[in-house]
């Protein structure tokens, strides 16, 4: 081999060698941190923490915020965060689109959670209420459901008051003999859960899959009709009463991605990961019962998963720094 092509080809091995380092050393392409938004759940605490553990191993700095469901887009339509992973539609009232609508943050497409949400009852219910699961079978069971504070009306626990209002716009539409409760938290509504199922007691309560609940306990869902529609939310003359809205069944929500619109400029390749990001509702829910119900540390769960699932997540770190 010639001396001239020994020379062309170690320079040419230099340069691509250079090239490599230069990819390499774009990402983190700054050294301000990811603030990525924690609510008031264990499943979106999961995704985030997931969605960060990405992030770290790629060498960003990641920094976790704690958001309430409204004011977080505040924050994010001023940078102050980066990005929210688990956005729940239907539980974010006009405080999302509006964001949206100013064109300071971004939606990413769904999650892939698979999700639900509606009423739902210990299966054990459908034998002092054997009109369960059809909404007249649980009209028919409201003494069982009253409480003091409710009484003569029966009880429905309703979401935390941050949440939203869903349960209490359906009773006020359909005119139901129920009063809707909101609980304190998540972990309030699964204490209700666990103390109905060990005393066999009547429960109906606002909730949603995925959850690992649904693992553990026997539970269904109220079916409400008719199914919701835009228009029912709006026009009385849609669904049975005629001088009422939200007199149907719950709006089923389009868990998102969203971010800070500065993110895809600042970190590019974490905005590629994000748009690419998917969790499936099963595999949270696994990580969600560690949590919960054996009371293991959410860090250290959510390291497992990711160092388990790395031929999921690392295809996506692949593509985005290609890409960069």
């Amino acid at each position: 081999m010639s001396r001239q092509l020994v020379t062309s080809l170690l320079v040419s091995l230099g340069l691509l060698a250079f090239t490599c380092d230069v990819n390499a050393a774009s990402v983190p392409e700054s050294k301000e941190p990811i603030k990525i938004a924690l609510n008031e759940w264990t499943g979106q605490n999961v995704t985030a923490k997931v969605l960060g553990g990405i992030y770290e191993s790629m060498g960003y700095k990641v920094e976790y915020v704690t958001a309430g469901a409204m004011p977080q887009f505040t924050a994010m339509q001023e940078g102050k965060l980066t990005t929210q992973p688990e956005v729940w539609t239907n539980l974010v009232g006009e405080a999302y689109p509006k964001a949206l609508e100013t064109k300071t943050i971004v939606e990413l497409g769904l999650l892939g959670l698979n999700n639900y949400e509606g009423w739902a009852y210990p299966k054990y219910m459908e034998q002092m209420c054997p009109g369960l699961p059809k909404l007249e079978g649980l009209i028919a069971c409201k003494d069982k459901l009253a409480t003091p504070e409710t009484f003569p009306k029966g009880r429905i626990l309703a979401y935390p008051s941050d949440w939203g209002t869903a349960s209490a716009k359906l009773v006020a539409g359909m005119k139901l003999p129920f009063v809707a409760v909101p609980a304190g938290s998540e972990g309030a509504e699964i204490a209700e859960i666990k103390a109905a199922f060990l005393k066999k007691a009547p429960l109906v309560l606002m909730f949603w899959k995925p959850h690992w609940v649904h693992a553990v306990y026997d539970m269904d869902w109220v079916q409400i009709d008719p199914p919701y529609s835009d228009a029912c939310a709006t026009d009385p003359k849609v669904g049975p009463n005629t001088d009422t809205i939200d007199d149907c069944g719950f709006p089923q929500a389009r868990v998102v991605k969203s971010a800070w619109v500065g993110m895809e400029k600042q970190w590019p390749a974490a905005f590629n990961v994000l748009k690419n990001f998917q969790f499936d509702g099963t595999e949270q829910g696994k990580v969600v019962y560690e949590i919960d119900q054996k009371g293991r540390k959410l860090d250290g769960v959510v390291a497992e998963w990711l160092k388990s699932h790395e031929g999921t997540w690392k295809p996506w770190v692949t593509t985005a720094t290609a890409s960069n």
